[in-house]
């Protein structure tokens, strides 16, 4: 008999709960593909009426995020659990949690400040976080991810950018590159001098305005030091750094001047 009942209830449980378990997977499924199409729409749509890179992925995010809040409380009053009490049981537990996550909030508010402020902008060249280099390919809600020369993706939380110098190497459009190039003590400044001014006119990618100069920057235990500082446009900063050492060198070479490399003269007395 106690079997019975017992069968009787469990059949009674199941024809209750049963269709809100499975309603309740449904829509939790539907609505997380919906916010995906919603959120990749709005992507579009920012991009099409030409929304600040900078912007689209955080707003993106952040309303994921919220779309995704609101189907989980649609899911828990199908079980009939109050919306009122659960929305306080989620503001107690959210304090709770926001005290133990005090970082990732912090993340979060330093990620709108970035966005306010805008010290760089997706697509620039910066040095953020204690030494992180690289091209800005996103400013999600918690992180900056940056895309570095051989395409590592570093992923750097915003409060770390914040609380650290901010480097923005390409911000102002222009930028000079700067560089050092060692000739021994017997060369000809004034011929190496000419020799990378010419290289830096046949360069593609260096402006006549500001032109291009070299000086002599330091006495060396071995070498003389001559430092130039062409410039170029932002984007084409890597590219001007390495076609200058390639071509100096080469130039050098032809030209019989010499590149030292440390040395020690040892005198013995007989």
């Amino acid at each position: 008999m106690d079997q019975l009942l017992n069968l009787e209830e469990l059949g009674k449980l199941l024809t209750t709960y049963a269709p809100k378990v499975v309603g309740a997977i449904i829509t939790l499924l539907l609505g997380f593909w919906i916010i995906g199409r919603i959120t990749h729409f709005l992507r579009k749509t920012m991009e099409k009426r030409g929304f600040d890179e900078t912007i689209r992925p955080f707003l993106a995010s952040l309303i994921s995020v919220g779309l995704k809040i609101l189907v989980l409380l649609s899911v828990a009053g199908m079980f009939g659990i109050e919306t009122t009490s659960f929305i306080a049981i989620f503001s107690a537990l959210a304090f709770a949690v926001g005290l133990a996550l005090q970082g990732s909030l912090g993340h979060f508010a330093s990620g709108v400040l970035l966005l306010v402020f805008k010290p760089y902008k997706v697509g620039d060249l910066v040095t953020i976080g204690g030494g992180f280099t690289g091209t800005v390919k996103e400013i999600q809600v918690f992180n900056t991810v940056l895309v570095t020369l051989d395409n590592k993706h570093i992923i750097v939380p915003n409060g770390v950018v914040t609380s650290n110098v901010m480097t923005n190497i390409s911000g102002q459009g222009i930028i000079g590159v700067e560089f050092t190039f060692s000739i021994s003590y017997s060369d000809d400044i004034d011929k190496a001098r000419e020799i990378i001014l010419s290289v830096g006119k046949e360069c593609p990618y260096i402006l006549d305005d500001p032109a291009q100069g070299v000086v002599v920057g330091a006495w060396g235990s071995s070498s003389i030091d001559l430092a130039s500082r062409p410039f170029c446009k932002s984007e084409h900063y890597w590219d001007t750094y390495f076609y200058m050492y390639e071509n100096v060198k080469k130039a050098f070479d032809k030209q019989g001047i010499t590149i030292p490399f440390p040395q020690l003269d040892v005198h013995m007395n007989k």
